[in-house]
């Protein structure tokens, strides 16, 4: 397993009962995770000092309960910076178990001594951009949300990367895949974190089981002659790192050689008592 350990501003502080207790900066929330399937007692004293608690309806959905929470709030990752709110469906704004593969990509850029152009898929509010931007690479930053993109901006400003060479463009994935191969760009690396299900900003269906291996193929086609790295990350339960592993093989390092893993991502519990799965990552790289 793949393990984000590096985190100063953030931690899991205990789980029970299909919750975790997190610490995100000087605020403690309580949210849901269906990977929490034991019941423990409530030892961790910050149970009872949350200021903010994401409830599960046995409708589907849920809502947050506040006490005492800012509307918004940043905390940092190494030097980088991110806003975050609580927002729909228990959302901060943040994956920090993601955390793992932005100090890979940052690694590999790094000792790539040479100009690294990427592209960033369903990226969300673009802590892969900005880690990837960090290293003085130039990125391509695709989300279907228009306000996810505004906040991937922003927090590329409250890291010191106003001025970095970052594109946004608010599209759909698989649209502007198809369009890049027809205009003839290429990318030294590709980082795509799809969701299980989505929308396209023209109402486009996206169902990962459908989609994910069609547009790896045509990943293939934009990717540089002398490409660095390509990074798939799943949370759907279906998708196993075996899974991941295989298409990877099958599309990439059969016709680029170089190197593929893949592996759980997980979070630590303080204390040492267990690392919180957070789906699977699939890498890529020479």
């Amino acid at each position: 397993m793949w393990i984000a350990d590096g985190w100063k501003d953030y931690e899991v502080i205990d789980t029970s009962a299909g919750e975790k207790l997190e610490r995100w900066g000087d605020y403690i929330l309580v949210r849901p995770d269906p990977q929490v399937i034991w019941n423990t007692p409530h030892s961790a004293p910050e149970w009872k000092r949350k200021n903010g608690h994401y409830h599960r309806s046995n409708k589907g959905g849920g809502q947050w309960e506040f006490f005492d929470l800012p509307e918004q709030w940043d905390i940092s990752y190494r030097d980088l910076t991110f806003h975050l709110k609580p927002f729909s469906f228990k959302h901060t704004g943040l994956f920090p178990e993601q955390a793992v593969n932005w100090d890979w990509v940052r690694s590999l850029i790094q000792d790539a001594g040479r100009p690294i152009k990427v592209l960033n898929l369903f990226a969300y509010t673009g802590g892969a951009t900005v880690a990837c931007a960090k290293e003085g690479a130039a990125v391509t930053h695709v989300d279907a949300s228009k306000g996810m993109v505004t906040w991937a901006k922003e927090n590329a400003a409250a890291s010191g990367l106003s001025d970095a060479p970052i594109r946004y463009l608010v599209d759909d994935c698989v649209k502007f895949v198809e369009r890049e191969i027809r205009r003839g760009n290429q990318y030294d690396g590709i980082i795509m974190d799809p969701p299980s299900y989505g929308r396209g900003p023209k109402g486009e269906i996206w169902k990962i089981e459908e989609k994910i291996f069609p547009l790896i193929q045509l990943c293939t086609k934009i990717l540089s002659d002398e490409p660095l790295f390509f990074l798939i990350n799943s949370y759907t339960t279906g998708l196993q790192p075996a899974v991941l592993s295989y298409m990877i093989n099958l599309e990439i390092t059969s016709r680029f050689g170089g190197r593929t893993e893949a592996e759980e991502i997980g979070l630590p519990v303080r204390g040492g008592k267990l690392i919180l799965p957070c789906g699977a990552s699939g890498r890529w790289w020479r």
